[in-house]
């Protein structure tokens, strides 16, 4: 129960062990035509939706690099350790980086962007957050598209998508990056980009961005007929993505989105009950990951140690300057109620062996009841 990679279905298992199809021929063709209509329904636009071979990182850097140039001013707004990689990627593509880092564990403040755009207006691209994988903080994105104003905004999706609602059109975010590893079920190697038209005009006005991350390049063989990547791709990738996302719709994505808001207030609500505090503001839209401090006297460590040793329970710790002090559940993606269930109940368990007192069976029953409530449609 980490934050990816996440747990593979079944049928996702299963595609990843057809044979080698050849990229070139019609079977693959029609096999990524499936995948990336159906991938666009997932981040809920009508315009483009790029694939590279790469992790979610890779999508980052590409949006990094085809959308300013070497010097420009840009602001990242930040509330965690992948918000803080959108200013070391844009610094590393040599832009000039006004970085508002917010309180780990917090949403990104919106009114701090409006403020800090309003200081610089020449500013022409944002880059924030929208689930910080790092704390668990979800951000509201359509309030940051207002304080971006008539910049362009990218935001970084990529333990959200598919888990928290993100109508990438309604809302008018100009560009989502994602990856393949979290919410979408799939192996880590995919990096997607999806941008609207606004951002890919500014793309082509800049230039090549680089080589093999360069959206014009992809572009102009995704968009080919039939389609011809401009790369070799990961073929095998590209099959159990399909698989992953014929199940989505399966479910259905509102029903999605609804199984793991209901996870997550399981997990929170298990989690306090069992005597602990959690990492920030309560959130009801914070789907992906439930953080957890580290009690006093409890080696922060020990704990995702001993759920893996004692029960087979893969949790996460902290990651840069929260490591040690907070421990993590992901439940984004191939998770059900029984897996929460379980997961509190072992986590209690743990507590009481390294020593914290803890009312054994508190924690499930808390987490029962918001499954129930839910059930009845409370």
């Amino acid at each position: 129960m980490v934050p990816g990679p996440t747990p593979l279905p079944p049928e996702v298992v299963a595609a990843g062990a057809r044979p080698i199809i050849y990229a070139r021929t019609g079977e693959f063709v029609a096999i990524w035509e499936d995948a990336m209509a159906r991938l666009r329904r997932v981040f809920q636009t009508e315009g483009e939706v790029l694939v590279f071979a790469s992790s979610g990182s890779g999508a980052m850097a590409s949006a990094a690099a085809n959308l300013a140039r070497p010097g420009e001013r840009v602001l990242v707004a930040s509330c965690g350790h992948f918000g803080n990689r959108w200013a070391a990627i844009c610094r590393d593509h040599g832009l000039d980086v006004l970085h508002l880092e917010g309180e780990w564990g917090h949403p990104i403040d919106p009114g701090a962007v409006t403020d800090a755009l309003a200081a610089e207006p020449g500013i022409g691209v944002v880059f924030v957050t929208q689930s910080e994988t790092s704390t668990g903080a979800v951000s509201d994105l359509p309030a940051l598209r207002a304080a971006a104003g008539d910049r362009i905004l990218v935001a970084d999706a990529v333990s959200g998508l598919g888990v928290v609602d993100l109508p990438m059109d309604r809302w008018g975010i100009d560009v989502v990056v994602s990856g393949s590893q979290k919410g979408l079920m799939t192996p880590p190697g995919l990096g997607f980009v999806a941008a609207n038209a606004r951002a890919i005009a500014r793309s082509a006005e800049l230039g090549p961005g680089g080589f093999y991350l360069d959206w014009e390049r992809t572009r102009k063989g995704q968009n080919a007929s039939p389609p011809r990547t401009a790369f070799t791709p990961p073929v095998t990738l590209v099959c159990q993505l399909q698989a992953a996302l014929e199940l989505m719709e399966r479910e259905g994505l509102p029903n999605v989105f609804e199984r793991h808001r209901v996870l997550g207030r399981m997990c929170r609500a298990g989690v306090v009950a069992a005597g602990l505090e959690l990492l920030g503001p309560e959130n009801p839209e914070a789907n992906v990951v439930t953080s957890f401090l580290v009690p006093d006297g409890v080696d922060g460590k020990a704990i995702p140690t001993l759920m893996r040793d004692r029960f087979g329970i893969q949790i996460a710790g902290g990651q840069g300057r929260l490591s040690g002090k907070i421990c993590r559940f992901g439940h984004c993606g191939y998770y059900d109620y029984r897996d929460i269930i379980t997961a509190v109940g072992a986590l209690e368990l743990v507590l009481l062996e390294l020593g914290r007192p803890v009312e054994l069976g508190a924690g499930v029953a808390a987490a029962q009841r918001v499954m129930a409530d839910a059930q009845r449609g409370a």
